[in-house]
């Protein structure tokens, strides 16, 4: 079971974790190390701060070309 950050709703972390796991499945590289399942992959990803949620554009999305920063979206 991967925990979620103290500054992430439950819902929120669902659904970038799960906007995450569809990038992953059209093919985006993840980005971290590991031979996990693509759930998995998702959630420690967002767990870990290597993808977050685009406040400015007011909807759940995230980027999966930013590499260093939490991101500016691509909506799924």
């Amino acid at each position: 079971m991967i925990s979620r950050p103290d500054g992430i709703g439950a819902f929120k972390f669902a659904v970038l974790a799960s906007l995450r796991a569809a990038q992953l499945c059209r093919g985006c590289s993840p980005r971290i190390e590991g031979a996990h399942s693509v759930a998995v992959t998702a959630q420690m990803e967002v767990a870990g701060g290597t993808v977050a949620a685009d406040e400015t554009r007011g909807s759940a999305a995230i980027d999966p070309l930013v590499q260093s920063s939490p991101v500016a979206a691509v909506l799924v």
